[in-house]
């Protein structure tokens, strides 16, 4: 059975939005696309061909699909971890409205969305990897299918933005696996659902 891998750049303020460049997301007149790149360095470099090195196949939201296809599929060098694994496995992409999409293996997935993505882990062997998609993400974390969060905190604030975790979504807990911090500061963690979070008190000790 295969397993659903999350990985997602968000900022100190919880932002997902447009970490690529300015151009790539620009919902709410979004002034602060590309506000990942400066932190890309050798140790970010190889965390993500890591996670490139183990998918089977790619479960994209309709927007980032549409992102990615405008882009990865013109990079046609054989040995780019990213792009010969985005172009060569197969893509689905839960849309109501996508028909027929030009990027090679593409699969559109157009039914209930937590059947579909179980039968896609039945009958997929390996990582099924989800990248960026924060509003597909909270969806499939609500279902309870998402097995591994990798999270990629940059150290920047932005005050505007998509959060990926807004009010009202579904209380999840999770299990840290493992993580480091890149020279540049960007905190790569990584975490296995856990189910939903347990709760405490702190209790004042009684007086004397």
């Amino acid at each position: 059975m295969g397993k659903l891998v999350s990985t997602l750049f968000v900022t100190l303020d919880g932002v997902y939005q447009a970490p690529g460049g300015p151009k790539e997301d620009t919902r709410g007149d979004f002034p602060h696309g590309g506000w990942s790149f400066w932190y890309a360095d050798e140790d970010f470099g190889r965390f993500v061909t890591d996670v490139f090195a183990r998918p089977a196949a790619f479960l994209l939201g309709r927007r980032t699909y549409d992102i990615f296809s405008s882009y990865w599929p013109k990079m046609t060098d054989p040995d780019d971890p990213v792009a010969s694994k985005l172009n060569s496995l197969p893509k689905y992409v839960p849309s109501s409205t996508l028909k027929d999409p030009d990027w090679a293996g593409t699969t559109v997935l157009s039914g209930d969305l937590g059947q579909e993505v179980t039968d896609l882990k039945e009958r997929t062997d390996g990582e099924i990897q989800v990248h960026g998609s924060g509003a597909l993400v909270r969806s499939l974390l609500s279902l309870d299918l998402v097995d591994t969060l990798h999270l990629l905190t940059f150290p920047v604030v932005l005050g505007t933005g998509f959060r990926l975790f807004p009010e009202g979504a579904v209380p999840t807990a999770f299990r840290h696996r493992g993580g480091s911090v890149s020279g540049a500061g960007v905190s790569m963690q990584t975490y296995d659902l856990a189910g939903r979070p347990e709760y405490g008190e702190y209790k004042l000790p009684e007086d004397a």
